[in-house]
């Protein structure tokens, strides 16, 4: 047997790993070449890449560093949409997405045009050059840009167009020219034009003289012969910077109330009306800080903040951005998310926002912000100052029902596999649905009722398709959803001695609430139950003291207090209750036990009450008139400083209900105690 050595061929060598990270890194440089990043961002990849050539591929700091060269140039720095505003066609589209809620859609169609008005107007730029053909080329470049373009000869010449009523933004003069040089044009506009901000150019280009135009108060120094696309990108960036430093581009808005009334959805309608992407960010229970200004990549597992991280996800640098439920934001012991929202949502700053990732200048200053939030008091003061509150009002059952009909039984019964054209639903049976399943503000509840029919029709289609219902009637609802969840306490309850309806307002929109008092032997306490806040607790306590003040002006024994305990509680004892409205409401159910007169059980009040007696006006009266509507109260006395309001709710809110506006807590007591 013989052995017989094969020669051993050459295996193709693996590439050197080495090789392959110096291909990452002149892949990343040449798209950072091509990125055309403004000069921070440019400067800061620059200094990473030469920082990894240096760094072993092997430690960790290497990925990091690949990693934060792969988000800069993900950021859109200069990627935007361009807005398609047609008003017409804005109003088109809030109306097919949300029914009513008129004066909401006129106050987003007024935002809607002022910011189309600001962005519509073209930049002034005035050219300033004793070359003629550099000075034409310039122009030329500038306004294929899409600027207004003006030209002069001299420094003379162009103060002759500046005071002839030619605003210019932006004006880009030479430096070496005859009458009038750069610098004394310079100094001039300072007094003149203080608004325009100025771009030098020269073929005398040194330091010391890029360094005087500079502390002189100009915005940027080129020197020639000029390259023109660095040029277009200079009178972007000045133009970009003195958009951002402006006051006037407009609030952010905050659109708040109860859940269900449509605030997310019109956010999307807006970004829809102006061809924005459409970005959603819930900040509920948010508490880190990090989550928002990102994490400092010393850290292990570093990432940015999620507001980069979605800009670099939709690629766009001025999307409609929602802030959504911003007032669920927590703060911890990392950090305080609300305060991080300052620099976001103020203009003054956020153009040049620092997340702690990208430890360089991003401008958030094109993106339309819109925060939600069901409750504004729970926001910090500083925040709230940011922000335009544009209020959302709960639904009336007649709204409620029109959406029923046109919108939600068609698309559940679409979603659910049944046609609307051979199902019907009678106005009684949705009517039904509104009234004894429902009792809420917004829409939610009711769609997930009109879901929940839709499936029970579904199911009894498919197992018995010939005895199925296609016409609903107000009695088939109870075998489609079972029976009614609520009932309506205030109208059915009688009259009764020591229990007044108030009227509130909540996270969910208007509700009802009963003051029950009671009064025993004891030695003159005041016993308050229910989860009573501060404010709450003082006002049953200044409608008691006025009371014994007045006790024989208002038929009450003088010295009742002596050996007697009274004990006013707030029903739902598991919910926390806090306020002035209730002050008028505690009084009256005061002197109804007092006096022994019965309160009206189709009666309810609302309004702060001061120790003399004076009623105050109060907030949510439309939202306390809707619950009033949904709970069978028919008499409504409200402060009559709020008369104002009143006259401009609507004429649906109002129908069905006697609104008496009383001008002191013995006029509402008359109205809402029995004689």
């Amino acid at each position: 047997m013989f052995f017989r050595n094969k020669p051993r061929q050459a295996e193709p060598a693996a590439p050197n790993a080495a090789e392959a990270d110096t291909g990452v890194l002149e892949t990343l440089r040449r798209s950072v070449e091509d990125a055309n990043l403004p000069a921070q961002a440019a400067d800061a990849a620059g200094r990473e890449l030469e920082r990894l050539e240096k760094t072993d591929p092997s430690v960790a700091e290497y990925a990091v560093g690949i990693n934060y060269l792969e988000f800069l140039l993900k950021l859109p720095w200069n990627n935007c949409t361009r807005d398609t505003l047609d008003l017409t066609r804005a109003r088109e589209v809030l109306d097919a997405r949300h029914h009513g809620l008129t004066a909401v859609k006129e106050r987003i169609l007024e935002f809607l045009a002022a910011r189309a008005l600001r962005g519509a107007a073209k930049p002034k730029l005035l050219v300033v050059d004793d070359e003629e053909i550099a000075r034409m080329n310039m122009a030329h470049v500038l306004g294929k840009e899409g600027y207004e373009v003006r030209t002069a000869g001299d420094g003379l010449e162009a103060l002759d167009v500046l005071t002839a009523g030619f605003a210019a933004d932006v004006v880009v003069t030479d430096l070496k020219m005859e009458r009038l040089d750069g610098m004394e044009l310079l100094r001039r506009l300072r007094r003149t034009a203080p608004d325009a901000a100025v771009v030098m150019v020269t073929g005398f280009a040194t330091v010391g003289t890029a360094v005087e135009a500079l502390r002189a108060g100009a915005a940027h120094y080129l020197g020639k012969p000029v390259n023109l696309d660095e040029l277009k990108k200079t009178v972007r960036e000045v133009l970009d910077a003195k958009l951002a430093a402006s006051p006037g581009r407009g609030p952010v808005l905050c659109f708040s109330g109860p859940p269900g009334v449509g605030k997310t959805s019109v956010g999307q309608a807006v970004a829809e009306a102006l061809g924005r992407e459409f970005v959603r960010l819930s900040l509920a229970g948010l508490r880190d800080e990090a989550e928002l200004r990102g994490h400092r990549r010393t850290y292990v597992g570093a990432m940015p903040g999620r507001i980069l991280k979605e800009l670099a996800r939709i690629g766009v640098s001025n999307p409609v951005f929602m802030l959504d439920e911003i007032d669920k934001i927590g703060a911890d012991f990392r950090g305080d998310a609300a305060s991080a929202l300052l620099e976001i949502l103020d203009p003054e700053q956020n153009a040049r926002f620092s997340d702690n990732y990208l430890e360089i200048p991003f401008d958030l200053s094109r993106i339309m912000f819109i925060a939600t939030a069901n409750d504004v008091s729970r926001l910090p003061g500083p925040l709230l100052d940011r922000l335009e509150n544009l209020a959302f009002p709960g639904y009336t059952d007649r709204e409620k029902l029109g959406i029923a009909k046109d919108f939600l039984l068609p698309r559940h019964l679409r979603e659910n596999g049944l046609s609307p054209d051979s199902i019907t639903f009678t106005d009684q049976a949705l009517g039904r649905i509104v009234d004894d399943y429902t009792r809420e503000s917004g829409l939610r509840g009711l769609s997930r009722e009109v879901g929940a029919a839709c499936r029970r029709l579904a199911r009894l289609t498919f197992e018995d398709k010939g005895t199925a219902p296609t016409a609903i009637d107000a009695p088939d609802i109870p075998k489609l959803l079972g029976p009614r969840r609520f009932t309506r306490e205030a109208a059915e309850a009688g009259d009764r001695v020591g229990v007044v309806t108030g009227l509130v307002v909540g996270e969910h929109g208007g509700e009802i609430v009963f003051v029950e008092t009671a009064r025993m032997p004891g030695s003159g306490q005041l016993l308050l139950t229910g989860s009573l806040g501060d404010v709450l607790r003082e006002s049953a306590q200044a409608a008691l003291s006025n009371i014994r003040s007045r006790a024989v002006e208002l038929g009450v024994d003088p010295d009742f207090f002596e050996k007697t305990d009274i004990h006013v509680h707030f029903p739902a004892a598991a919910i926390t209750k806090d306020g002035p409205s209730a002050g008028v409401t505690i009084f009256c159910a005061l002197l109804s036990l007092l006096t022994g007169r019965p309160a009206r059980c189709d009666a309810a009040a609302t309004g702060e009450m001061t120790l003399a007696g004076r009623l105050l006006p109060v907030a949510g009266i439309r939202e306390k008139c809707l619950a009033a509507k949904r709970a069978g109260i028919t008499t409504v006395v409200l402060p009559q400083a709020n008369a104002p309001v009143v006259e401009t709710l609507p004429a649906d809110v109002l129908e069905g209900l006697d609104i008496v506006l009383a001008a002191d807590a013995t006029a509402a007591a008359e109205v809402l105690l029995r004689k």
